[in-house]
């Protein structure tokens, strides 16, 4: 385990929720007074800021964990879990449509987080890791079963995302936990999670025509893959989990 892990694990639940309930108290304040409108993601840069000033300390030793990252069995363990749940969560999304379209007042939940390009895809893997791996789980560990800190705080990640993809976030969440369990290397999760948020964003991308959303044949494939994915990351989380009663990661 490095020192820049061993240092993330000591910050407390306690420092950064009081930290966190000051920042949207201070964004609520500065919104409300019309001072000038403050974005949740300057929150999430802030909390970045913060963790680079508590673990600076350590980050002469962080090289030999971004190497980490990118040796050959990591990177397959990341693409693995990112690609099957893009289609995973194009499944859910399809699902969450259909819902949509024969019960409207689903709509009340159906408020997007939004931000920037940036904002998407290196601002929240970094702030989001380093929050609900690094601190809550580290944390929750401590207090209650594994397998429990695994889905407490893949759920507490879940809950900041849309109706459409929270049970995607939620299961998404539970396997970058059990990455982050496997290999005690928090730059593996970041990376992981940020290639998640940049392959879907260059989806987007490179479908204008929402072919991805139009297209019955295109649809029916990608229903089908969701299904399949689910099934093997399925299979995944319940094989990893097994392994937290027997301390076999």
């Amino acid at each position: 385990m490095s020192l820049f892990n061993e240092k993330l694990k000591k910050i407390t639940l306690k420092e950064l929720l009081s930290l966190i309930i000051v920042l949207f108290i201070i964004q609520y304040l500065i919104n409300k007074l019309n001072i000038v409108q403050v974005d949740s993601y300057w929150i999430y840069i802030f909390i970045i800021f913060y963790f680079i000033f508590k673990l600076k300390s350590e980050f002469s030793s962080i090289k030999v964990d971004v190497l980490e990252v990118f040796s050959l069995n990591i990177l397959k363990m990341i693409l693995a879990v990112v690609i099957l749940n893009i289609f995973f969560s194009y499944g859910m999304l399809y699902l969450s449509n259909y819902i949509l379209d024969i019960v409207p007042s689903f709509n009340l939940f159906n408020s997007f987080l939004t931000g920037s390009l940036i904002a998407t895809i290196f601002i929240s893997p970094i702030s989001e890791e380093l929050i609900f791996r690094g601190v809550f789980l580290n944390r929750l560990q401590l207090i209650v079963p594994a397998v429990f800190a695994v889905l407490i705080s893949s759920l507490l990640f879940a809950a900041l995302h849309s109706f459409g993809s929270i049970f995607s976030a939620f299961i998404f969440g539970i396997c970058i936990a059990i990455l982050y369990l496997k290999t005690d290397n928090i730059f593996v999760v970041i990376f992981a999670h940020f290639l998640n948020n940049l392959f879907a964003e260059i989806i987007v991308v490179m479908d204008p025509n929402k072919i991805l959303f139009t297209n019955s044949w295109v649809m029916m494939i990608m229903s089908i893959l969701a299904v399949v994915s689910f099934v093997i990351i399925l299979i995944f989380i319940i094989g990893q989990l097994k392994k937290f009663n027997t301390s076999d990661l």
